[in-house]
């Protein structure tokens, strides 16, 4: 592993900067049991084998199932390992997603989290979205209750400007941001390099599209013919070498795309072929 590969959330918790987003665990349309239990409970416990400690998943995924698949191969918990969930998503199908940020709901969901989790704290507990029909000081005057009351440790958020954030900070301790970030889609780059001043760990959901960049001939399809990576494995890597507040959390049903993805942590770019990606 490269150096500079470790991150403190919070300030607290170190984690390997490249982690496992464990969403795609889950049945078709983020709904239900895998298809193959017994190959998500192998790739959970692969990827601790291989060094993660900070793992992302959400009480909607499943809902509740990716949660309880966490505990059922995991647990009792490696002393070093981080595992972040959220809530303030409600969930009424396959693909169907919808905005909820109701103190209580947020507390009764925590609760739940808590329970199918196994903890008696969650480390990083994330606003999933921010609810424009709830007032934030509501929605994070919920999180910070529970903080106060030791069942979450660390409070962040999701898909939010650096406006956001800075509201969000004038109500409690801010430690995580999770937006969508890629090398083929930059639009928070301002969210990142705000975070990256404030000390915030980023972690960019959907790290490892790839779009344009990698059709033939394009930057990324040229250096995987120069270096011997794949084009996932050089997103990581670029995701990296970007900033030192970067968290990915690539995620995956398999353990063989498991071991590609996390193979990216060995991969030094040089100044010439991050720029060729930028």
């Amino acid at each position: 592993m490269l150096a500079g590969m470790t991150f403190a959330i919070g300030g607290t918790l170190p984690v390997d900067r490249l982690g496992f987003g464990a969403m795609q665990l889950t049945g078709p349309g983020i709904w239900g049991p895998p298809r193959d239990h017994d190959e998500a409970v192998r790739v959970l416990r692969r990827a601790v084998e291989l060094g993660v400690t900070f793992i992302d998943t959400a009480d909607s995924y499943g809902p509740g199932v990716s949660e309880e698949l966490i505990r059922a191969a995991l647990r009792p918990y490696p002393e070093n390992l981080v595992i972040a969930t959220k809530a303030g998503l409600l969930r009424t199908g396959p693909d169907e997603w919808h905005t909820l940020g109701h103190p209580a709901y947020l507390r009764q969901q925590a609760e739940l989290s808590l329970r199918r989790l196994g903890l008696d704290r969650i480390d990083l507990f994330q606003l999933h979205r921010i609810d424009s029909a709830v007032p934030l000081a509501d929605q994070l005057g919920a999180l910070t209750d529970l903080q106060k009351e030791g069942k979450i440790r660390h409070i962040g958020l999701s898909q939010v400007s650096v406006t956001e954030i800075q509201q969000a900070q004038a109500y409690a301790d801010i430690v995580t941001v999770q937006n969508l970030y890629n090398v083929a889609n930059r639009r928070a780059d301002t969210v990142l390099d705000y975070c990256e001043t404030e000390g915030l760990g980023f972690i960019p959901w959907f790290p490892m599209a790839t779009g344009e960049l990698a059709r033939p001939g394009g930057p990324l399809d040229a250096l995987a013919t120069e270096t011997g990576a794949t084009p996932a494995q050089l997103a990581l890597a670029w995701l990296l070498r970007r900033s030192p507040v970067m968290l990915p959390i690539p995620g995956t049903s398999s353990v063989a795309h498991l071991e590609e993805n996390m193979a990216a942590r060995d991969i030094a770019l040089t100044d010439e072929q991050f720029r060729a990606v930028s």
